[in-house]
């Protein structure tokens, strides 16, 4: 069944720009917080960003973000990391200073050398959000880092791209220490375990992918070169989960976001997330969550 593009949540390359096609693999863009955001009243809208990770910092000021069904309110500096597909808005505090930067999946894990792939991975797993306030120093190199994007995007020079990706790359690992800093101490990571954590990584990607074409898991670790049993251990290890549950909680974190931000019926956003029948759903949905998608939609003030 073919649904129409009226029941996505919207989806842009850069805020109010609507995407044609896929991201350019080395697509980067980097731009202040005010340019964009004082044309909306420093208030950004629900919406995705497809095939594009997604990192704010905010230097001064603050705002109010939404990450998904969560809602949380910071003052910089903070860096807030957003993989692809995950629903955001922010409401900013007029006149914060700070930088958006979008970059292409495809930039971060082709053109990353093999040692620095999984750090990337790692940051971009969920949604995050990596206080800096408790170092002022990484908070200024970081500023500084974006100054120099900001100064490479201004015009065309020999080795521009390689450029962009160098500093795009020291970006995001400063941030990536600091967000490490607060589940373990630096470098204690084991070559195993990090192996390990890139492994989870791959599934992540691979369920974000297909999870609603319902993918069953031995060709989830068909497609990783595991077997059921070392990729149900792998999800233990590192979500706490079953792979079967990794796979149900990601079907089903995109169901409660159709249900509260699309205003279509509950029959059409099950035909869209794969479910043959929409009864189907009703007991998928309810099973989970202990409510239907009507009685969820209505507590949640969905549209």
């Amino acid at each position: 069944m073919e649904v129409g593009s009226a029941t996505r949540i919207p989806r842009f390359a850069l805020y109010g720009e609507e995407m044609q096609g896929a991201a350019d693999a080395g697509f980067v863009h980097v731009e202040d917080i005010r340019s964009r955001s004082r044309l909306y009243n420093w208030e950004i809208q629900p919406h995705t960003h497809r095939g594009l990770f997604q990192t704010v910092v905010v230097l001064d000021g603050g705002a109010r973000i939404q990450l998904d069904d969560r809602a949380v309110e910071i003052a910089g500096p903070h860096a807030v990391v957003i993989p692809p597909a995950s629903v955001h808005a922010f409401q900013f505090r007029p006149d914060s200073h700070g930088y958006v930067l979008t970059v292409a999946e495809a930039m971060l894990f082709q053109g990353a050398g093999v040692q620095s792939r999984p750090l990337f991975e790692a940051l971009f797993l969920e949604p995050a959000i990596v206080d800096l306030a408790h170092d002022p120093e990484t908070a200024g190199r970081i500023d500084a880092l974006f100054g120099h994007l900001m100064a490479e995007a201004r015009w065309r020079q020999p080795g521009q791209a390689l450029m962009s990706e160098w500093l795009v790359g020291a970006v995001l690992l400063m941030i990536e220490r600091q967000r490490a800093l607060s589940l373990k101490p630096l470098g204690t990571a084991s070559r195993t375990e990090r192996a390990r954590a890139a492994l989870f990584a791959r599934f992540r990607a691979l369920v974000e992918e297909h999870y609603a074409e319902h993918w069953p898991i031995p060709r989830y670790a068909d497609a990783l070169g595991v077997t059921e049993r070392q990729l149900t251990r792998l999800c233990r290890l590192h979500g706490d989960r079953s792979a079967f549950e990794v796979v149900q909680d990601r079907l089903l974190l995109e169901a409660r976001r159709r249900l509260i931000y699309i205003a279509a019926p509950v029959s059409l956003l099950a035909y869209e997330l794969g479910f043959e029948d929409p009864a189907y759903f009703s007991r998928f949905f309810k099973k989970l969550t202990g409510m239907t998608p009507a009685a969820f939609r209505r507590q949640r003030g969905g549209l």
